[in-house]
């Protein structure tokens, strides 16, 4: 697969918005400012593709990353407190209209910053996409932000931290070192393939 070749496709604010589900799509979910916008660039090899920003609540809209026969969803963060209460429901009425629809949603990819517990939304999210028998990895973000024995500490807490914890697929990643770049690429290929 040549990641080099990904590009915008578009975005959009709303579910009636959404292209027909004419292929695979991968879904990255995750609060705001966990880096998921960080995470497609280094997926996909470049540093502006996807508008990463210091700033949580940014993404406001689903935008969508082709690359070569599946569609990459970047949804928008959830849990940002300074976000307006009729912008936090908008965010979340896309995601769960989004989640709930008729899509080709073949895998999601939820984000949770290694370095804290995850937050009461991180939990009901990773709850909705155990009940909803959606296929889904976590993926682990700012793991190079950990000492080695902060990490093992993290691993250990993060068995009893997330629900399943011991059925769940977690990849550790950096979008600054590109650790689990090729764990999670490889996973995207196979479903590419299927």
């Amino acid at each position: 697969m040549n990641y080099n070749n990904a590009k915008f496709f578009a975005s959009y604010g709303f579910i009636t918005q959404l292209p027909a589900p004419d292929r695979a799509e991968i879904a990255f979910i995750g609060r705001s400012n966990v880096g998921k916008s960080s995470m497609i660039n280094k997926l996909l090899n470049r540093k502006n593709l996807a508008r990463a920003s210091a700033e949580p609540g940014k993404t406001a809209t689903i935008n969508f990353y082709e690359l070569e026969n599946i569609f990459l969803a970047d949804l928008p963060g959830y849990g940002y407190a300074k976000t307006s209460k009729s912008e936090k429901q908008r965010f979340s009425a896309l995601i769960g209209d989004y989640l709930s629809a008729e899509r080709s949603l073949c895998l999601v990819i939820q984000l949770v910053d290694m370095r804290h517990s995850p937050t009461n939304d991180d939990i009901k999210m990773i709850n909705a996409l155990i009940d909803g028998e959606f296929p889904f990895i976590v993926a682990l973000t700012k793991a190079d932000k950990l000492s080695a024995n902060e990490r093992i500490k993290r691993r250990e807490a993060l068995k009893s931290e997330l629900p399943c914890a011991s059925e769940l697929t977690l990849v550790e990643f950096s979008s600054q070192t590109g650790e689990g770049v090729e764990q999670i690429r490889e996973i995207i290929e196979e479903i590419a393939e299927e």
